[in-house]
């Protein structure tokens, strides 16, 4: 009875054994097989990091090559200005024909506007006795008008220019002012004007 109960602990001891080998080289199968997995997706992330390292260079150069050419078509199109203009200063050598050469530079200016509009500059020229307004005007002088109200434009001196919707050059006026706030003004700039001299 002895003998078979150590036989059967025996066997039990031996299966157990058996099956701790088994578990034993299954886990260090599945160990490989995840090591093989990390090694695959490593690599993976490696070559997309490559690429998107390259994508991020691709993406430069491009980049750089639209800002260097981007304004090529318009070029294009005022080269031809330009031609016109150089063949208008040899006519003056040659011509005595003025109001011909005045019109040929007349339809050339009109030929460049034209251009700047197609690729969204446009001029804008202020009339007199229209609201000053500082987003669109820049004051270079004030001076009184008996015609015009207090806060208009008396004068243009330069137009503007916008691109698109933005103003990137203001129109240059002159502003109509009270005499009160001419005064006010002009006391304003002396009294800076002494400061000055005195400091």
């Amino acid at each position: 009875m002895e003998k078979v109960e150590k036989d059967s602990v025996i066997e039990e001891k031996e299966s157990l054994e058996e099956g701790f080998k088994e578990k034993e080289e299954s886990l260090e199968e599945v160990l490989q097989k995840k090591e093989q997995e990390v090694k695959y997706w490593k690599e993976m992330a490696l070559r997309y990091a490559a690429e998107v390292e390259n994508l991020k260079k691709s993406f430069k150069k491009e980049k750089e090559e639209y800002y260097k050419f981007a304004l090529e078509v318009v070029f294009k199109e005022l080269i031809l200005c330009v031609d016109n203009l150089e063949r208008a200063l040899e006519a003056f050598v040659h011509s005595e024909n003025k109001e011909a050469l005045k019109e040929g530079v007349e339809i050339t200016l009109k030929t460049i506007l034209q251009t700047l509009e197609k690729f969204g500059l446009k001029q804008f020229v202020p009339s007199v006795g229209e609201p000053f307004h500082p987003y669109l005007h820049e004051a270079l002088s004030t001076e009184e008008h008996p015609e015009i109200s207090e806060g208009s434009i008396t004068k243009v001196y330069q137009k503007g220019y916008k691109l698109h919707d933005r103003v990137i050059r203001p129109a240059l006026v002159c502003v109509c002012m009270s005499k009160k706030e001419k005064l006010d003004t002009e006391k304003e700039g002396n009294i800076i004007e002494n400061e000055i001299k005195e400091g």
